[in-house]
């Protein structure tokens, strides 16, 4: 069996699993999703999102992208956090890192990605505010660590900056934002960081709305 073919397998045997454990599982799923969380996080393959908090489809919405970004040019991303906010009405925004992320280490070296450049920029402007601090620890892993949390307080603050966000804070006093990085090596989970509905930030980036 090719291994493309062993994940149709393996998709065979976990639907049935799930009609054996709950014969409206799958009916319930195709009339509605309801998450009540949006999970920004990395594309790496070691961090699904349902898989490390232990919940079902339907529960938690996902976007990922490298390194678990929120750029403000960035469509696919405004586009999803809209219609989460919007649409489906989530109260929580979780912005989620994980320890070893290669694409902040890569961020940390001058060497040419080619066409991942641009992205890369982002993550070294996040090093460049906070150059002294990250500088000042005593080794590599330590410097990718400490640049993987500040890169995720970062990210949260971008969501901040969001029209969608500001405006749903305005009118609805929610979503929270988060921001989480996940241990690889353990696999918990460190929750750095939150933004209540109507925190203030730098007034230059506050709509009147």
């Amino acid at each position: 069996m090719d291994i493309f073919e062993q994940l149709l397998a393996n998709n065979k045997v976990w639907a049935a699993n799930k009609v054996a454990a709950d014969k409206d599982f799958f009916k319930r799923l195709q009339n509605q999703q309801s998450p009540k969380f949006l999970w920004i996080g990395c594309s790496d393959s070691r961090v699904p999102a349902n898989e490390i908090t232990n919940t079902e489809p339907g529960e938690i919405f996902v976007h990922r992208n490298v390194a678990n970004m929120v750029v403000a040019t960035d469509l696919n991303l405004l586009t999803v956090l809209e219609y989460a906010v919007k649409v489906l009405k989530v109260e929580h925004v979780l912005v989620v890192g994980h320890y070893g992320c290669g694409g902040v280490k890569a961020a940390l070296t001058n060497e040419n990605f080619g066409i991942i450049n641009p992205w890369l920029k982002h993550i070294k402007d996040v090093y460049r505010f906070h150059r002294d601090e990250v500088d000042a620890l005593d080794s590599e892993d330590k410097r990718v660590d400490r640049l993987i949390e500040l890169n995720v307080q970062e990210q949260v603050m971008n969501l901040a900056k969001t029209i969608t966000i500001q405006e749903a804070w305005a009118k609805e006093q929610r979503p929270t934002l988060h921001g989480w990085v996940y241990g690889i090596k353990d696999g918990l989970i460190n929750p750095l960081f939150d933004m209540e509905p109507g925190t203030h930030i730098d007034p230059i980036y506050e709509f009147n709305v």
